[in-house]
């Protein structure tokens, strides 16, 4: 006798489980800006700027079905624009001078 699917036994946890990867960079975003409020802004963006990287390729690897909500348009735009921007974030937080 072969188990339903976790979705079909308990479709709340599947539902949270699904949005574990969104929920891993919410996290270093939040932490990226707390490290920005505290003035730490370079390290702060550059956090936020690797954490959008991350996005990315999450987005790039994972399945639609464990994706979640980090799957908003197709793949292939998705990683472009989520990897794009973190690269472009972090580019300008390492080029631009410290004071």
């Amino acid at each position: 006798m072969t188990r339903p699917p976790l979705y079909v036994r308990r479709p709340l946890l599947a539902g949270l489980l699904r949005q574990l990867p969104l929920a891993a960079v919410l996290v270093a975003v939040a932490v990226g800006l707390g490290m920005v409020a505290v003035e730490h802004w370079r390290r702060g963006l550059l956090v936020v700027g690797l954490a959008l990287v991350g996005a990315g390729l999450l987005r790039l690897v994972l399945p639609v079905r464990r994706v979640g909500f980090l799957a908003v348009r197709s793949r292939p735009v998705d990683v472009v624009l989520m990897a794009g921007a973190g690269v472009a974030l972090s580019a300008l937080t390492l080029v631009v001078p410290g004071s």
